[in-house]
């Protein structure tokens, strides 16, 4: 199948990483933090949410505890209240997510034997300040030479990525696992190379396997 054949990367300069379920399998984590944090309401509801949130892995924790009240719950929330459950979700997070046993060793790996040939960022959905203390925490903030992540849109941040850097879009590539992933990357004519989920083997311009051994570097 050529959506399965090699990957060539050396024709790339440029590399933008997902991290929930590409560099790090923190979604059965963030799954919890969910439910503790809204733990005073239906359990219903909560398993709805948890839905949603593992069909949707690209969108920020913000867009999620929007749609629990406003879709699932049918009741207006305000920002305050938003941005309250966010940094609560943000404190478990920083508590639980600081374990390197969580790291998934094929992507830091190639992070690590690869980052000398690639300029490297981190674009994701999950909170930028959360993001930039777990990745000091754990030692590999280095590699990378900036990390981006929410409230602000995962589009918008590669849109911002590129023009802060300059970058010619066809010297990019983008690894992610969520089709949010993908459509933030065809928004700007990137490359998109799906990662840890098998419904994206026939999105972009191929699939990953676990050990990277599709990839050319």
């Amino acid at each position: 199948m050529q959506k399965l054949s090699m990957i060539n990367f050396t024709k790339y300069k440029v590399i933008l990483w997902d991290f929930d379920g590409v560099i790090m399998d923190s979604m059965p984590v963030r799954d919890k933090g969910f439910e503790i944090v809204l733990s005073s309401y239906p359990k219903q509801q909560v398993d709805e949410l948890l839905q949603f949130h593992q069909c949707n892995g690209g969108l920020s924790r913000y867009v999620k505890f929007r749609y629990f009240f406003e879709r699932i719950r049918k009741e207006p929330v305000t920002d305050e209240d938003i941005a309250r459950l966010s940094e609560a979700f943000s404190q478990i997070m920083r508590q639980q997510l600081v374990n390197s046993k969580l790291l998934i060793e094929d992507s830091v790996s190639f992070i690590r034997q690869c980052g000398g040939r690639y300029k490297m960022h981190i674009v994701s959905g999950s909170d930028e300040n959360e993001l930039r203390y777990l990745c000091k925490s754990l030692n590999i903030d280095h590699h990378f030479i900036s990390i981006h992540g929410s409230p602000t849109p995962k589009t918008k941040l590669v849109s911002e990525l590129v023009s802060d850097q300059k970058y010619n879009c066809s010297d990019i590539i983008f690894i992610g696992d969520s089709k949010n992933d993908w459509n933030a990357a065809s928004a700007h004519g990137i490359d998109f190379a799906g990662y840890n989920n098998l419904e994206l083997a026939n999105l972009g311009i191929g699939y990953i396997h676990s050990s990277y051994a599709n990839v050319q570097v």
